[in-house]
């Protein structure tokens, strides 16, 4: 399956949702002219179709493979990698006093979006490393950003995130690696690591000089739960004192998990201190690890939805493929009786243009999302507090949009979908991880309905329902959306028990979702109604309409089952419950 970067549709949603050229006006973006953009854009796209795409179906069906303690990638997946790195496409985004081009984050979005469409399982690579150079950069020491910060951002020396352990999954106050200050030696002042940690992605691999694990561990006497967590730079490759790779530090890659998709990204068990000597930096201050590792998720989760949007376009544009070439039956009701191509029956197109409307929205949802959490870094606290809120809602359904943009691609294609040589199988495969790591979609709801809600006692909230409301015009549908989940939003802020919110956080997350989808993508038809894209107008506002006729009705729904409270779902015990 090949597919062409959706560039145009990308372009578009740069300008009107990320608002691209109003951070350019800015003296930190200033070089995000229309030109640099476009170049940007199209560049990428042009690379991960060219040189990534080709490996994802081989990458699949070879996987990775650990041998003798070092992880092997599928052949070609170096070339691929060195060649991203030196054209420099790591550093978009990442800080000009380390290396990087300080371009916006939307821009950096865009990248992982291009990559991800083209390999999902390749690109968690660059997803997972962007993360921690940002995460140091933010929390690390002067001495810790000119050590690890130049490379990192380059992409020669690669970053992971080390939090879950076998008994602490979604509740990290539980768990168990230890770190030791050193008071003695060579390393004084660090500390010694020992732990086992798993699902850790890209945990080991062959192809970076240098891998930066963040690693969440126990200073001694720490307090218990998620007050006693630090934060720890554990570097494959201990740092000389001149930058460059030094002696292996005592870690390793136990094992690689068997998966039900991305078969090329190794998802490793990690052990470290074996020999009682893995060393370790603390970032940030003792027992605010957690704090410092957010900053890395919250990227991440922005990312992960983004992958919502990436499998969302793969699958489209193989569903569009199959169901143009496939000639099958009459199309009912017409007079000429010979088959058609079964892009023409009434079902398919009405799943082809769902997946085409939802891939669409989700793509509007993130670059609104990465817009405003580049205006929060230019000081825009109103943006930045509403980027929070966006954070759960990308994250959330653009993930739950992604599995089901994949699985309607599976059904396009009927039984074929079903066998594994048309790839319609792997996107669904690949996309299925995505509403689980960083954060299953159930812990965003709940982010959503708890900590986001309460931001400014609800003004934040209710502000971003407030101007879809104003801004939908004559949609009446969108617009009533918005005011229901306003008002669902006061309930549980003032009324309802917390298990109340947490038994509806989810139909709630996903109105909420669809109405900023909604009304981005209603900004995006009126861009292209004024002149903007114009290769754009009939497509867009096809797949827009269909959205804001169909998918927010849809959403409105929802609002039963996020006003039904918690009583009915403990009707019955655990034990009944199980029979």
């Amino acid at each position: 399956m090949t597919y062409s970067p959706a560039t145009q549709d990308q372009l578009l949603a740069i300008r009107v949702n990320a608002g691209i050229a109003e951070l350019a006006a800015s003296e930190r973006f200033a070089a995000a002219e229309p030109d640099m953009v476009e170049a940007i854009v199209e560049g990428i796209g042009q690379f991960a179709a060219g040189e990534w795409q080709p490996l994802d179906r081989a990458g699949d069906l070879t996987g990775t493979k650990l041998e003798n303690g070092v992880v092997r990638t599928p052949d070609g997946f170096a070339d691929g990698y060195r060649h991203y790195v030196e054209q420099g496409w790591n550093a978009i985004a990442g800080p000009a006093e380390h290396g990087g081009q300080g371009l916006p984050f939307t821009l950096a979005c865009n990248v992982l979006e291009n990559l991800g469409t083209a390999n999902m399982a390749f690109s968690l690579l660059p997803m997972l490393s962007v993360g921690a150079t940002e995460a140091i950069e933010h929390h690390g020491s002067e001495a810790q950003k000119a050590m690890y910060l130049p490379k990192m951002v380059s992409g020669e020396w690669s970053g992971t995130m080390n939090l879950t352990e076998p008994q602490a999954g979604s509740d990290l106050g539980a768990l168990r690696t230890t770190a030791t200050p050193i008071t003695e030696g060579e390393h004084a002042g660090k500390y010694r690591i020992a732990g086992q940690k798993i699902f850790i992605t890209w945990g080991e691999h062959d192809l970076a000089e240098n891998i930066v694990h963040l690693v969440l561990a126990r200073l001694p006497d720490a307090p218990a739960g998620s007050r006693g967590i630090s934060l720890f730079i554990v570097p494959k490759y201990l740092v000389n004192a001149d930058g460059s790779p030094g002696a292996r530090n005592d870690l390793r890659c136990v094992s690689l998990e068997h998966k039900l998709g991305i078969h090329a990204s190794p998802t490793c068990v990690m052990s470290y201190g074996d020999n009682g000597d893995c060393i370790g930096e603390l970032v940030g201050a003792e027992n605010r690890g957690l704090m410092a590792m957010f900053t890395m998720m919250n990227n991440a989760r922005i990312n992960v939805g983004n992958q919502g949007v990436q499998v969302g376009e793969r699958a489209t544009q193989a569903a569009l493929s199959y169901a143009c070439e496939r000639v099958q039956s009459a199309r009912a009701g017409s007079a000429d009786k010979a088959p058609v191509a079964i892009v023409e029956h009434p079902d398919v197109r009405r799943m082809l243009l769902r997946m085409k409307a939802l891939t669409e929205g989700a793509r509007a949802l993130l670059y609104y999302t990465a817009g405003q959490v580049d205006r929060g870094t230019l000081g825009d606290e109103d943006a930045a507090r509403r980027g929070e809120v966006l954070v759960p809602l990308i994250k959330a359904w653009g993930t739950d949009i992604g599995v089901e943009v994949a699985s309607l691609g599976i059904q396009v294609h009927g039984g074929m979908g079903f066998i594994e040589e048309t790839g319609a199988a792997q996107i669904w495969r690949d996309a299925r991880i995505a509403p689980i790591y960083e954060g299953t979609n159930g812990i965003q709801a709940a982010d959503l309905v708890t900590r986001k809600l309460g931001l400014k006692d609800g003004g934040v909230y209710a502000a971003l329902m407030h101007d879809i409301a104003r801004d939908a015009g004559d949609e009446s549908t969108l617009a009533a959306l918005a005011q229901d989940c306003a008002a669902i939003a006061e309930w549980m802020r003032d009324t309802a028990s917390l298990d109340d919110r947490l038994a509806g956080s989810v139909p709630f997350c996903t109105m909420s979702a669809v109405a900023v989808a909604g009304w981005q993508l209603l900004r995006q038809l009126r861009a292209v109604e004024a002149g903007d894209a114009p290769g754009l107008a009939d497509t867009k506002r096809a797949s827009v309409r269909f959205f804001l006729d169909r998918v927010v009705p849809e959403a409105g729904g929802l609002k039963a089952s996020a006003i039904a409270g918690a009583e009915s779902l403990y009707a019955l015990d655990a034990a009944q419950l199980a029979g």
